[in-house]
């Protein structure tokens, strides 16, 4: 046979990721250096916080180890409060560690930052440290005090290893997906304002709506490491989030621009020259921005300007509908001018804090996690699923007097935690249960055949670096870190016997019964209680949306979330798409246009602010027929849009158009919201009635 041909496929590992294994040993043996040497009686247990912890980033893994830490203090406090007072009645023990545990789940399940891992972990942390020590209740203060210490030091050493040794910022990350936020946003506002690309190719806006959501949402979520970070960027948490916030508050202009514009190509047959003209400028003006500039403020009052006169047709004979187009599209412009330049003064302040230049007055409140979907039913399944799991797993463990039920019933937390978020958890708990049963055989040879052998702290870097460098490797790799996890962390489970010297074939094997009849019981149970398809799940979503556009109209002044419903509700968008995806384009009872709910409550808001202009009595039933019809669509997805409703937010419209001729701003945004509202409802109905008017003066 020729050397030539044989071949082997030896794994590849890019530089990034190598450095990364080899910090994340390295603080893992660190950890378990220290954790030796200060006498603690579980120390692999610092070894494995090292790789829960672990990232590429060094802000992520200085937010996971504080948020760990939390969550680990809180459920150890948990553990101490329950397990002695409850020792005698396992039964009620069990149900107390339980509801603990269900709760938290819930809490966390609320935030969908990784902030939510303080409540997460605090819940199965009691279950893991309290459940191990019923037999023995009396020590359970020191068990408490031990493994917050032994986590600690977990912690210590990762944040140490991964904050000193070639620390990798998250700032690039950030700032990449920052940059085309604002790029994707910059490319839908020209796919608007350039006819001929837009008209030319209609899929284009719709991947760019699509993106910007994404962006939006991912944005978000990556921000919350930012405090963290190690450089400069940790001072400019303010201005990406108000970045953010902007995009987000951007998002219902550029839909309702993007729906004016086809409005007034069906009601004229084509854009007017002035219109396109005024279109050119602002897509002149896109290209050419200085948001910095000494002239940027001349240029925008300028844009706004020549954006007005185009709103006002002076000289032209309209239909009073195209009138209220034209005035409709103009307002929508002018926000989306001093937004986009608002958004780029904000990323202009970004770049001045990582200098180490910003101002603390530069920092502004944003809206946090106020501004996510928030899913509470689902929330509550979860944690009920949770619960029961536990409890069936103890029943079994005292019925039978298991030695090793603990770990059945810890299994069932932990995975009932894990995979909580996702509307079908199953097919994750199965994978990951697929390959612990693969990290079986060789947590055997280690547990069984090497660490017997290992009599000093040299021998034990030694025989864990082969396997825990190659496993680091493939986790640091997105693809395969889903395989590498779990028989990284089963590996480092079977590890732990070696701290309590019950590292024989008999408890070993016992073990692995207990932790694959865990999973394999959170998994039952989950697929019984909530787990859900990807179609109920958007139908769900869907329906929140609607009660939240009837909570709005239904307010009796501007309504508390005026502030964070686009930015909710762009979060929701970015929640459909995929499962709108997965279920083949269409879900019966969601929107098609996922954007049409956001331009609704952008006009409702704007009705709310200017609802003294119709008078106290129609500006009141024109909100309460418009939150009577959000209400019967949450109960229904086929609720047809009233008539009567068309014929009041025409009455509306017809008497806006048919005030003094000197348009005032809150007549001018009146107009704009009465004009969504009827595009947005009644997208069919025929144009509005009334006789051509030559002349409209422009605005106060």
């Amino acid at each position: 046979m020729k050397l030539a041909a044989m071949h082997f496929a030896l794994p590849r590992f890019s530089r990034a990721e190598a450095i990364f294994s080899i910090k994340a040993f390295a603080a893992a043996m660190l950890a378990m250096y220290a954790a030796s040497r200060m006498g603690q009686p579980r120390p692999f247990w610092a070894l494995m916080t090292t790789y829960v912890v672990a990232s590429p980033l060094a802000g992520a893994v200085r937010s996971k180890a504080l948020f760990r830490f939390m969550g680990t203090l809180l459920g150890c406090v948990a553990a101490v409060m329950l397990v002695p007072a409850m020792s005698n009645a396992p039964e009620l023990l069990t149900l107390a560690l339980a509801l603990w545990l269900g709760v938290c789940l819930y809490f966390s399940l609320q935030d969908r930052t990784p902030r939510s891992y303080v409540f997460m972990l605090a819940g199965y942390t009691a279950a893991l440290v309290g459940f191990p020590a019923v037999d023995n209740p009396l020590q359970m203060f020191d068990t408490g005090i031990a493994r917050v210490e032994e986590i600690g030091l977990g912690i210590l050493a990762a944040t140490v290893v991964h904050s000193l040794v070639l620390p990798v910022s998250v700032g690039p990350s950030v700032l990449g997906l920052l940059d085309r936020s604002l790029g994707d946003a910059r490319k839908w506002l020209l796919d608007l304002v350039q006819p001929t690309t837009a008209s030319a190719n209609a899929g284009t806006l719709s991947a760019d709506r699509r993106r910007v959501a994404a962006d939006i949402t991912q944005l978000r979520l990556l921000s919350t490491h930012i405090p963290f970070d190690t450089t400069h960027f940790r001072w400019t948490v303010g201005a990406v989030r108000g970045v953010q916030d902007r995009i987000a508050a951007l998002t219902p202009a550029l839909s309702a621009v993007e729906d004016r514009l086809a409005a007034l190509q069906q009601a004229e047959g084509a854009l007017a020259p002035d219109v396109a003209a005024v279109l050119g400028q602002v897509a002149q003006w896109l290209q050419t921005l200085d948001a910095t500039g000494p002239q940027a403020a001349q240029d925008v009052a300028a844009l706004r300007e020549a954006i007005r006169r185009a709103g006002a047709a002076q000289g032209l004979a309209l239909s009073p509908w195209s009138r209220a187009l034209r005035l409709a599209l103009a307002e929508r412009l002018e926000e989306l001018v001093s937004g986009w330049q608002s958004s780029l003064a904000l990323r202009s302040e970004v770049d001045a804090g990582l200098s180490g230049r910003l101002q603390p007055s530069s920092r502004m409140e944003t809206l946090g996690k106020e501004a996510m979907h928030r899913d509470r039913g689902m929330a509550v399944l979860s944690a009920l699923a949770a619960v029961l799991s536990v409890c069936v797993c103890s029943a079994f463990w005292i019925l039978t007097g298991w030695p090793m039920g603990s770990a059945a019933v810890m299994m069932a937390a932990v995975f009932c935690s894990f995979f909580a978020s996702m509307d079908d958890p199953v097919p994750a708990i199965h994978g990951f249960l697929k390959y612990t049963l693969w990290s079986i055989p060789l947590s055997a040879v280690y547990v069984l055949v090497l660490l017997p052998l290992v009599h000093d702290f040299g021998m034990l870097v030694a025989v864990c670096a082969p396997t825990f460098l190659l496993l680091g490797c493939y986790v640091a790799r997105p693809s395969t870190a889903g395989k590498a996890m779990p028989i990284l962390f089963g590996v480092a489970t079977a590890l732990a016997m070696h701290d309590t010297a019950t590292a024989d074939l008999v408890t070993f094997t016992n073990s692995m019964i207990g932790q694959v009849l865990g999973i394999v019981v959170a998994s039952r149970i989950t697929s019984l209680m909530r787990s859900v398809g990807v179609d109920w799940s958007a139908r769900r979503i869907q329906r929140a949306t609607w009660r939240e556009l009837a909570e709005m109209a239904a307010a009796p002044g501007l309504p508390p979330q005026a502030e964070t419903y686009a930015a909710r509700m762009l979060d929701r968008t970015a929640l459909l798409a995929p499962r709108i995806a997965a279920a083949g384009g269409v879900v019966s009872g969601v929107s098609a246009d996922a954007l049409q709910d956001l331009r609704v409550g952008a006009d409702i808001v704007a009705l709310q602010h200017t609802r003294s202009f119709f008078g106290p009595d129609a500006g009141h039933a024109l909100m309460q027929e418009l939150a009577q019809l959000f209400r019967r669509r949450s109960a229904s997805q086929t609720v047809d849009n009233p008539p009567a409703l068309l014929a009041r937010i025409d009455a509306s419209l017809t008497r806006a158009l048919a005030a003094p001729a000197n348009i005032s701003t809150a007549q001018r945004a009146a107009i704009s919201a009465l004009v969504g509202m009827r595009r947005n409802l009644f997208p069919e109905a025929a144009a509005l009635q009334g006789k051509a008017t030559a002349t409209i003066q422009g605005a106060n």
